[in-house]
């Protein structure tokens, strides 16, 4: 089977059953066009809709000879309702990614650590790219936020199985938990990794640091004090040094 792979986050590649197009997009406004309705294949988009997504004043600019030069490329049905359809088996990078980390976490829920740890992989690969890196639109943005969702919820079991794993696995849980506490700072579930794969590598100081910062950036930030769950992390790991 000819395969169809589209990757809109990083470069834009589009392969529909086994030929490239993306070369082939009328231009900019083509290229937006098309990852929309890819972003969207699920549903029925209108018009105006599209019309919103391409150009920021929601003016029709040529919406129809654009499709038409779209539908030499790839399938688009409707007319006042469109849908992208594209063969059995397509590939989408930002769908792959949701899946993956869905994967993850499900792996997690019931401890399968180890089937775990290559979809967290997949999905921080992904997602860790900027989607339609070189455009600005109200629905790129959204679709940024969402992948940084993604992105957040895969570090987290990327690290929750790299500590569980242990052993060499351990510098991978706090690399996460380290780029958990810069993205969110606010997040004690990056804190509370850290901290535990800090403690599982002998680095008790450094995790109880790790504590320190959270309830600085907590206290002078939010007025707050980290969570009960937090601290009892941070007195077991106290009874540690005593």
């Amino acid at each position: 089977m000819e395969r169809t792979r589209i990757q809109l986050c990083g470069r834009l590649v589009a392969e529909v059953a086994g030929r490239r197009i993306d070369g082939e997009l009328p231009g900019r406004q083509g290229r937006l066009l098309f990852a929309f309705l890819v972003s969207n294949r699920l549903r029925l988009v209108t018009r105006d809709d599209v019309v919103e997504a391409i150009w920021r004043d929601g003016q029709d600019g040529g919406l129809r000879p654009l499709l038409s030069k779209l539908r030499r490329q790839v399938d688009v049905e409707g007319r006042g309702e469109l849908r992208l359809v594209l063969p059995a088996g397509a590939w989408v990078d930002v769908e792959a990614a949701a899946d993956a980390v869905h994967r993850a976490e499900s792996a997690i829920a019931v401890g399968d650590w180890t089937r775990a740890w290559g979809p967290a992989q997949a999905a921080l690969f992904i997602a860790g790219r900027p989607f339609m890196a070189e455009e600005d639109a109200v629905w790129v943005d959204e679709r940024r936020r969402q992948l940084a969702d993604v992105r957040l919820r895969a570090l987290e079991a990327y690290g929750t199985a790299g500590l569980a794993i242990g052993g060499t696995e351990l510098a991978a849980a706090v690399r996460a938990g380290r780029s958990l506490t810069t993205s969110e700072p606010y997040r004690e579930s990056g804190y509370r990794l850290l901290m535990r794969a800090l403690a599982g590598q002998g680095n008790v100081a450094e995790a109880l640091g790790a504590y320190e910062r959270l309830r600085t950036v907590l206290r002078q930030e939010l007025g707050a004090a980290p969570s009960r769950e937090t601290q009892a992390l941070h007195l077991a790991l106290l009874d540690r040094t005593s």
